[in-house]
Formats: structure tokens, sequence, C-alpha cells
């Protein structure tokens, strides 16, 4: 087997969350059978269970609630997670509250910290990260947004139509991204705000239906936000620079991501090698035959790659660097990778694979997700192509440049 560069912080830290998975989170997920969402109740008796094994929200400092590791050690413990749907939900780990956690830790107050961090971490609320917008607003391309948000004395007043928000139906507090000065490119001229989600103004329109497992209750909700006040105070980090601040969040989520996945895929071949060296058929074990050995011999060299690849990108971000480029390289291959590796599995297991008793199907209905969020492989490609063709950085070029590009 294959060995990486992990600390032995990291290795323990995995270790014990392998614990947590073998132990309480996969029984747990086997008497859900992917057909049922799991409950608040559930949920917080899996949080106990992983604050029993030490290893709940490891990925923040201790004086918010958190672990206080260092974000390249907490990496193997997000893949061990990632093995069951259930597993991010149980250690605190989970998307979106794990990013939106790493932006507040980042660029709160003092004040932002105790008010939402500290309850974050605890698990008492829950957030949502409002951003894309419908049609001709931000999706992959975010300068596109259209939301604004205006200073009217003390408060700032934001309006805009936001959809895509995941957990924005269960959310207690949103971040919501606006335009605050229309003159400036959006590069310098947006900003991140926390918005109550009882505040007056804040409709959500619906759960967007969609792909996806059931299985964590977690929806995509349209939002709209119609003459939304807030304090001065709530503006998150510097005026103007939204954009800095969410590539800031979004490098080392889509690293966390990659992992989660990977941890997925993991088990998925996991599975099939299980039933593959039960099932009989022609005289012999499925796992006895060439072809099905080949398929998962390939899955598990290539999410191999991809685990070092993340690995060797988690080195550079925290040593200081953005990794940009890199991050985009793993976001992109890691998500293929893992898609294909579910999607061997699932066709090796043949009808057990398509129905619910095993995890496979709500694995791939999960996973095809994953080409899309956080950056769609197509405008990661587009990352990587300007890095191949040496192409000017957009974020170094004059604003009328920008436009014109």
């Amino acid at each position: 087997m294959v060995s990486f560069d992990d600390s032995e912080a990291a290795e323990e830290l995995a270790a014990r969350a392998r614990a947590l998975m073998e132990d309480v989170v996969l029984p747990t997920e086997r008497e859900l059978r992917g057909d049922t969402a799991v409950s608040r109740g559930t949920v917080k008796e899996l949080r106990a269970a992983a604050r029993e094994y030490d290893v709940y929200c490891p990925q923040i400092p201790e004086e918010w609630g958190g672990m206080g590791y260092e974000f390249r050690d907490v990496l193997p413990a997000f893949e061990e997670a990632g093995r069951s749907l259930l597993g991010p939900v149980a250690m605190r780990v989970d998307a979106p509250d794990e990013g939106n956690m790493h932006l507040l830790e980042l660029h709160g107050t003092e004040l932002q910290k105790q008010q939402y961090l500290k309850p974050l971490v605890a698990g008492e609320i829950r957030s949502g990260f409002s951003m894309t917008e419908p049609m001709q607003g931000a999706g992959s391309d975010p300068k596109m947004i259209k939301t604004t948000a205006e200073k009217d004395g003390d408060e700032w007043v934001i309006d805009g139509h936001k959809w895509w928000t995941t957990q924005g139906l269960e959310a207690d507090v949103l971040f919501v991204f606006a335009r605050t000065d229309p003159d400036a490119h959006p590069y310098e001229g947006c900003s991140v705000f926390i918005v109550p989600a009882d505040a007056p103004g804040v409709e959500v329109v619906r759960d967007v239906p969609h792909l996806g497992s059931e299985m964590t209750g977690t929806g995509h909700a349209e939002i709209t936000y119609d003459g939304v006040r807030v304090p001065e105070e709530h503006l998150l980090g510097e005026e103007g620079e939204g954009f800095r601040h969410v590539q800031e969040r979004l490098g080392p989520a889509r690293l966390t991501h990659c992992m989660r996945f990977s941890g997925m895929a993991t088990r998925a071949i996991d599975v099939a090698v299980a039933y593959l060296s039960e099932r009989e058929a022609f005289g012999e074990t499925l796992a006895e035959k060439q072809g099905p050995r080949n398929d998962l011999a390939e899955a598990a060299t290539r999410l191999t790659a991809a685990r070092s690849l993340v690995r060797t990108t988690a080195d550079r971000i925290t040593a200081g660097e953005e990794a940009r480029v890199e991050v985009s390289m793993s976001k992109l291959f890691t998500a293929n990778v893992t898609q294909d590796a579910v999607d061997a599995a699932l066709q090796l297991c043949g009808g057990n694979g398509v129905g619910k008793d095993l995890p496979l199907a709500d694995f791939y209905e999960s996973v095809r997700a994953f080409r899309i969020v956080d950056g769609a492989d197509e405008v990661h490609r587009r990352t990587v192509a300007r890095d191949v063709f040496a192409d000017p950085d957009p974020a170094e070029l004059d604003p009328v440049t920008r436009f014109r590009g």
C-alpha cells in the first residue's frame, strides 16, 4: 500500500477518525439505508461520539471550540470522514459550515467570532454561503454578480436574488456576497456580509430540486434579499475585498472537499472488493475474473495519484502560498477520479450497487455534483490552461484590461 508523508499527529488523528467511523458512523448509516434523512437527534448523538473519540472539529483553534490542528494535518481525518455521507456531519467537518467557519476564523472580528464562529463550531447553529445567482447573475463567473449592498447611515441595505445556497433552508446565518461599489471592477467592488436568516427581507423561495442523496437532509435554497438591513459591523473582513476573502475560503475548502470525496471513493472500492470476493458466477468468484480486477486496479491507481496531489497542494498552502493552479488541478482531477471510482464500483456490484442496501447509490448521486460545485470542471481547466499557456494572471491586470478580458 502506498504511504503518504503525513505527520505522526495527522496519522493518530486519522486513526481515531477511522475508529469512530467503524464503531459508530457506519452502523448508523446502515440503519438509514439511504432512504431516510438523518434526524437532528441522531446528528447530536454522532457529534457526541466524535467528541468522545477526540476527533470533533479538529480544524478550528481550541479557543473557539475546535482542536487546533494544522490544516495539513487534518486532511487524512477528513478523508476518513468522507467514507460515509454522515462522517463529515459527525466530525463537524461538513460543508458549507466548515468553509464558513474558516472564513470567520480568518476575517471575523472578536465579536463576530463570539456571536457566530463559536456556536457554529459547537453545532448550535448552521450557516449558508449565498453567492451563486440565477441565470444572468453570478455562477461560474462570479464577476457577473448583481446583488448589491448600499451603505445607509450605520447600516448596509442588501438587495438581490441568490440560489444554490447550500443549507440555506436550515441556516441560522447566511454569508452573502454582494457588490458594494458599482463603479469598481468586481475584484475591488464586492464584499461579504453576515446576515441572520430571520432578518426582515430575507425570503427563502424554495429548496431547489436536485440530484443527490437525501441522507444528510441538506438542501440548496433559492433566496431573495429585499431591502435587507444589517448593521455596519456585519461586514465580514474589509470592504471591497470580498473576492480575496472568498478565494481564501475556497482554496482550502476545495482541498477538504477533495479529501472527503477521496474517502468516499476509497470506501466504494472497498465495498466492491468485498462484494466481488463473495459473489460467484460462471464457476468462480467475480474477484477472480480479470476484467473487474483491472477496473479496480485502475481506480485505485488514479485515486492514489489524486490523494498525493491534494496533499502536495496542501503543503503549498501551509507554506503560505495561494497555490491557485495546484488547487484547480486537485479539484478537477479528484472530482473526476472519484466519480469514475464510484461508477466502477456500482457497475461491478450490479443490482446491489443500484439498490440502497449498499452506500454506492447514495455515493453515485452525491459525487456527480462534485464536478460542478466549488468550480465546474471547465472553470478549473481554464485556470490550468492559463498557466500552461503562460497567460497573464487576471488578478494582476488593471481593471480596464480585465474588463476587456
